[in-house]
């Protein structure tokens, strides 16, 4: 059976059951993905190749050298023209000038800019559920007043129809209450067809059977100053992915320190004196330490640094601005707030009078003193004065929970 739900059970319900929730988690999986596979630039690097070659000229004794080997009974060939080998050159990194870190700490970086504005988006899902609920909300008012409504048509009704046996009514004058309480079953009909149509939509939307909506109350202190806005996690997301990208570049000016083994085996070899007297396939090995040092990144350092200022400056003007937006948007809630207090407090003696015109012109109706459209315009008059009470009611508590959304409390 379902129950009524509170509109924070339903902005809850909501978050979950949208499918961006599904993101956060393959955004983290991505990024540990990501780190790891930078991590890996510690682990030895290793390269296989194979290769066959047919060079056009190769190194070789002079002619005279030859000669006078071979004069000492020495064949000295020389090197073969085809050669051949099969290798492995393994590089591992002893130090890389922060470089893996800096790389890593983008990554993570930027993850977490994909998940601030994976929020982002999330949020604007509350303001979704707020036109939704509070929709359902004026809906429920306006048909209970309906049904308070046709109970009053329909006891004047009554009242004729005894009138009508009684002689003291026109016939013209019992139809006319009983057109008019027809006509409220047909707005009624109306509003639960809305109802239904609202409260299917605000179901799906957060994932479970929402029945009844529950008004919620005026929880909200004025004036409010904090604001946790998810936009502005974002910004402080993309300012730290900058401070990332800076540190990545001065890491880019150190140098780098390796050790290396290659070894292969084939023809020639590193011994070339043995080979060039006869050819043979050997294994063939070196060991070694290297220091790198790529200048080249001076080159566009100025530049590179001066795009991330300027994309700092970017993202703070970015800030100013929505901060400046969202200070209008919560002048504009508190106005609207403290406007609808003003109606309201009007709203119910205004009612409290129209009722007393109205039950009057039920006795001057008894007493034929006035006709039947007086008292219908009179009961139509106390309803349109609560229906403007209620959406009064319900549209102040939509600017407070509008103000919430707006700074996020």
């Amino acid at each position: 059976m379902a129950q009524a739900q509170t509109l924070e059970d339903c902005l809850q319900s909501a978050e979950r059951n949208y499918p961006l929730i599904q993101q956060y988690g393959l955004i983290e999986k991505t990024t540990e993905l990501t780190v790891a596979n930078i991590q890996k630039g510690w682990l030895p690097q290793v390269t296989a190749s194979a290769r066959a070659t047919l060079q056009s000229d190769v190194t070789a004794f002079p002619d005279q050298m030859q000669s006078m080997y071979q004069t000492m009974g020495i064949n000295m060939e020389g090197l073969k023209r085809d050669q051949y080998r099969v290798g492995i050159d393994i590089q591992q990194t002893v130090f890389d000038g922060g470089a893996i870190k800096s790389q890593k700490e983008i990554a993570r970086q930027q993850g977490e800019v994909q998940a601030a504005q994976n929020e982002v988006n999330l949020y604007n899902v509350r303001k979704r559920v707020n036109e939704m609920y509070f929709g359902l909300l004026l809906l429920d008012e306006q048909i209970q007043l309906n049904k308070d409504l046709q109970e009053m048509l329909s006891a004047n009704e009554k009242k004729l129809s005894s009138m009508l046996k009684g002689g003291t009514a026109a016939e013209s004058d019992f139809l006319n209450v009983k057109a008019e309480r027809l006509k409220a079953v047909q707005q009624a009909t109306g509003l639960k067809a809305q109802r239904s149509a609202l409260r299917r939509m605000l179901s799906a939307f957060c994932g479970m059977e929402v029945k009844e909506a529950v008004k919620p109350t005026n929880s909200v202190q004025y004036p409010i100053i904090n604001n946790s806005r998810p936009e502005l996690k974002a910004i402080d997301a993309q300012l730290r992915l900058a401070d990332a990208q800076e540190k990545a570049l001065d890491a880019a000016l150190k140098p780098r320190l390796g050790v290396f083994a290659q070894g292969y085996y084939g023809y020639p070899g590193y011994n070339m004196f043995e080979d060039m007297m006869r050819r043979r396939f050997s294994l063939n090995g070196m060991i070694g330490a290297s220091v790198t040092w790529n200048i080249g990144a001076l080159y566009t350092r100025k530049n590179d640094k001066a795009k991330l200022n300027v994309q700092r400056s970017m993202f703070n003007v970015q800030r100013e601005t929505f901060l400046f937006n969202n200070h209008l948007e919560q002048i504009q809630h508190n106005e609207n707030i403290e406007r609808y207090k003003k109606l309201m407090a009007d709203d119910e003696e205004i009612i409290t009078l129209l009722s007393s015109i109205r039950k009057a012109a039920e006795s001057k109706l008894s007493h034929g003193i006035i006709d039947v459209n007086d008292l219908v315009k009179e009961i139509n008059n106390e309803n349109a004065a609560k229906v403007n009470g209620r959406i009064h009611e319900i549209e102040m508590l939509k600017e407070i929970y509008d103000l919430k959304y707006t700074t996020n409390q």
